[in-house]
């Protein structure tokens, strides 16, 4: 006998499998999977998914069940009688399968009982009752409601309505394949099948709700609104609509007359006038812009409102995606409900009305591209230094815009502000796709400024990308990080001009740096301040700035070879140093640390490479620690030796006994026993290894 942990875990594998796998048809997926949640209640049970406060039910998929929502809207799970089966009193789940009868007979089974009235009233009772094979696509009780004209002329109009819900043959939804047509019985018209890759199955954008009821003479399928007969394409349709009247007038391509299958998103007369003349007349202008406004409006694919579950993103003839979702009953672009009128249907595809234009980027300017984007505050500064011009014109320009974070406070206007925005506009259009290492981009204030690429991010100086590409018309916009600053002078410049430095470069210079830090080369120098050596006892700095080798070595230590910027360290970052073993950086609440000492500043950029500084001491790594030795080392000595700890400077006593097997090092702070010694030499270093 199975427990019933057994079962469960039997059912999550059922589960797993047909979420993985592919059955016969979306729509039989969608089914099997309904029947395996629906298990627990009985045989021939389906799980279904109702949006609450409404009376639309959903066979569950693995996406919706765990989701629990449809459209957007929380749903609660119910559970009925899997198609051709019904309940027995007193017994578990729906044991029974359904009993065929003819099509008029199953209407009544299945709930269409308006539909089944209506073809007696047309005289079509006979001929469904009768010998012969249909498929009738039946109407549900409700809608029938919106269509009461109907009611009142009962013989041919609903005579016709009613055939052409029907096709000369039997047809189950596996049957109805994606993109098929079939002639129906109400003169040799055509319905249009829609069969999408989430189980919903559409005849002329109906959705049936309860598909393969079978009977003796054929099938019924259940569809949750009348559908009429379709004529017209959907080039047609809009031509003859008044709403429509500047769609027409803006050339709207005659490529809708082909075969499709296209969906349009046909922007009303009113759509058009929510638009700045000044932007609407630029755009009509431009033969490239308006082709591709219109193609942003035009997807290559049929889609209708009710196969639209949750948000997809579909490419439309433009090249570029549009977000389709649904908001409970309302259809979305792109997040926004602007679709008024759905599901217009047309021989070669559909039409839905919006009542909002939608302006790809690629017809857009570059003050255009920045609008609804966390850069509010550079485009602004833009503006006020007489920048628009170049912003919405036709020159091939790239604008470099920091996010509204980078930006510190109250900006005013300056000549000095107004130079570092004209090096935000680069003098090409480039994507950030095309960038390399090394790269050199020319700026509209005459700049050079220097592409850095690593592992996690794409730099432009101390910049990084952070956020995808807007490519415009004529111009790209790249959202960075930091605002921009280009360099002005070499590291050594760098250093000189910052008070904090003072001790530095009295040591730099005793160390006969100096050259090094002016010469061209690419170096990234964690560059201790004032506040660094401060903290050294004065006589051991005293004893340091006496010995130029040790403190080159020292020094050395700072050096990393490249150039790093801030923004291309992530966890574990290394750079080789000019002298030691290894810099490791890593980010810790939006600061850089070297060797877990944090950076103070960051990224002053120089021509020849960039500073970060540094100012606190690092405690001891129990993992190494190098010792350079800065004097004559006899035997019991006591001297005064400095240690370079991860890259800082630390002073240390070293008690030195040849013949002992251990040595005590000591500092300030920490006591540490000496695993291994190397033997000390005159004036030159040791490597020390703790525990």
């Amino acid at each position: 006998m199975w427990s019933l942990f057994s079962v469960q875990v039997l059912v999550l594998v059922l589960v797993l499998v047909l979420c993985g796998s592919e059955a016969r048809s979306p729509y039989q997926a969608v089914l099997q999977h309904s029947r395996i949640r629906g298990r627990q209640q009985g045989p021939n049970v389906c799980a279904m998914q109702q949006i609450k406060g409404t009376d639309r039910k959903y066979f569950t998929n693995c996406k919706q069940w765990y989701h629990r929502k449809v459209c957007g809207q929380p749903t609660v799970i119910t559970y009925e009688c899997c198609p051709g089966y019904e309940k027995i009193p007193g017994e578990k789940g729906c044991p029974a399968a359904l009993p065929l009868v003819n099509i008029y007979n199953t209407l009544g089974v299945v709930g269409a009982t308006t539909t089944q009235m209506y073809s007696d009233r047309a005289n079509l009772r006979e001929d469904i009752e009768g010998p012969g094979s249909f498929t009738f696509f039946a109407p549900s009780n409700e809608a029938w409601e919106i269509l009461d004209a109907l009611v009142s002329n009962v013989n041919i109009e609903l005579l016709n309505a009613l055939h052409y819900h029907m096709v000369n043959r039997r047809l189950t939804s596996e049957e109805l394949k994606h993109g098929s047509t079939f002639t129906t019985m109400y003169h040799d018209t055509k319905v249009h099948i829609h069969h999408y890759s989430n189980g919903i199955v559409t005849v002329n954008c109906a959705r049936l709700i309860k598909p393969d009821q079978h009977s003796t003479n054929g099938i019924v399928h259940v569809v949750d609104r009348v559908i009429t007969a379709v004529s017209n394409n959907i080039y047609a349709i809009i031509e003859v609509d008044d709403d429509l009247e500047r769609l027409r007038a803006a050339e709207l391509s005659s490529l809708l007359e082909d075969e499709g299958p296209f969906t349009i998103f046909a922007p009303t007369n009113k759509a058009f006038e929510k638009i700045p003349p000044e932007t609407l007349n630029r755009i009509l202008g431009d033969p490239v812009a308006l082709r591709d406004l219109l193609n942003y409006h035009i997807l290559r694919t049929m889609q209708c409102s009710e196969a639209v579950l949750s948000g997809t993103p579909m490419e439309t003839l433009q090249g570029t995606t549009l977000e389709v979702s649904c908001d409970g009953d309302k259809m979305t672009l792109n997040g926004k409900a602007i679709v008024i009128r759905k599901d217009q249907l047309g021989t070669n595809g559909v039409v839905h009305f919006i009542d909002e234009l939608l302006i790809p980027d690629s017809a857009k300017t570059l003050l255009e591209l920045a609008q609804g984007l966390p850069v509010s505050t550079v485009t602004q500064l833009f503006v006020e230094a007489g920048l628009s011009d170049h912003l919405t014109g036709s020159e091939a320009l790239t604008m470099i815009a920091p996010l509204n974070d980078a930006f510190k406070g109250e900006v005013t206007m300056t000549p000095d502000m107004k130079q570092l925005l004209t090096n935000h506009i680069l003098k090409q259009q480039i994507s950030s796709k095309s960038l390399f290492d090394g790269q050199m981009l020319e700026t509209l204030g005459g700049l050079q400024l220097r592409v850095f690429v690593y592992r996690n991010s794409l730099c432009i100086e101390n910049s990084c990308i952070a956020a995808h590409d807007r490519t415009g018309r004529y111009g790209s916009l790249l959202t960075v990080d930091k605002v921009l600053t280009p360099p002005t002078g070499t590291l050594m410049d760098i250093l000189k001009a910052d008070a904090r430095f003072s001790r530095l470069l009295e040591a730099l210079q005793t160390a006969g740096m100096m050259e090094l830090l002016n010469q061209q080369s690419t170096l990234t120098f964690f560059a201790p301040t004032n506040e660094a050596f401060d903290a050294l006892p004065p006589a051991e700095l005293n004893q340091l700035l006496r010995d130029p080798g040790a403190l080159s070595r020292l020094l050395r230590l700072h050096l990393g070879a490249g150039l790093l910027v801030s923004g291309g360290v992530s966890s574990h970052t290394r750079l080789p140093p000019l002298q030691g073993d290894k810099l490791e950086l890593g980010m810790r609440n939006y600061t850089v640390y070297v060797n877990r000492v944090a950076v103070v500043e960051a990224d002053m950029m120089a021509t020849n490479g960039v500073v970060h500084s540094v100012s606190a001491n690092q405690q001891p790594d129990p993992s190494m620690i190098d010792v350079y030795y800065m004097g004559t080392c006899f035997k019991y000595a006591r001297c005064c030796t400095l240690v370079i700890l991860n890259g800082s400077m630390t002073y240390w006593e070293l008690n030195v006994k040849w013949s002992c097997d251990r040595l005590q090092a000591k500092s300030h702070t920490s006591s540490f026993k000496i695993k291994s010694i190397s033997f000390c030499l005159p004036f030159v270093f040791f490597f020390l290894t703790l525990f």
